[in-house]
């Protein structure tokens, strides 16, 4: 049976009316701040502490958006005798939100935990060429990041703090015997 002409058209004024009726959902924005996911991924926060210019971000990112600029410093020896040590200091860690395409790849790949996600969003400007923002800015999202979850108290131990703990306690029983043994030399 063909379709009645202009039905289509009372079905959509139908749906119009519907969603008239209805109370409207929109959030004021700049007045209040939506609700964000835990795991939100707004901007990337640099710890600069834990920095090591290893170069791994910049590498491995797709868009080449990472600009990092570091000097080699002389470390004087940590004991007497030593030797001494060279390490990489940085200069410039500059981030193009430009160019990133936010997927989190120098994140994931950064083996010393500088780099994270936080939540913040607003970080627009006029200009393009204001969007590459320096060390500084990245410092200041780095407090916005939110603390982890909790372990799961279930979960087994992860088996860098097995092998640390395993270690400490050789060493802890390598001391006890030590000191059992000078003791019965002492008393014989």
């Amino acid at each position: 049976m063909p379709p009645i002409p202009g039905s289509g058209l009372a079905k959509g004024l139908a749906v119009t009316l519907r969603t008239m009726t209805k109370k409207t959902v929109t959030e004021q924005y700049p007045e209040h701040q939506p609700e964000l996911p835990p795991r939100t991924r707004g901007v990337i926060g640099l710890f600069e502490e834990n920095c090591t210019v290893c170069m791994l971000c910049a590498r491995e990112c797709p868009d080449w958006c990472i600009y990092i600029d570091s000097h080699k410093e002389t470390v004087p020896p940590a004991a007497p005798g030593g030797r001494e040590r060279s390490r990489n200091v940085l200069d410039r860690f500059a981030i193009d939100f430009a160019l990133c395409m936010y997927c989190g790849i120098c994140i994931e790949v950064c083996p010393f935990d500088a780099l994270f996600w936080s939540p913040e969003f607003e970080y627009a400007e006029t200009d393009i060429h204001e969007l590459t923002h320096e060390r500084d800015k990245l410092r200041e999202w780095m407090w916005t990041v939110p603390t982890p979850p909790a372990l799961d108290p279930a979960a087994e131990e992860p088996k860098e703090l097995a092998a640390a703990r395993k270690s400490a306690e050789k060493l802890a029983a390598a001391e006890v015997a030590g000191a059992a043994e000078a003791k019965g030399e002492e008393s014989s």
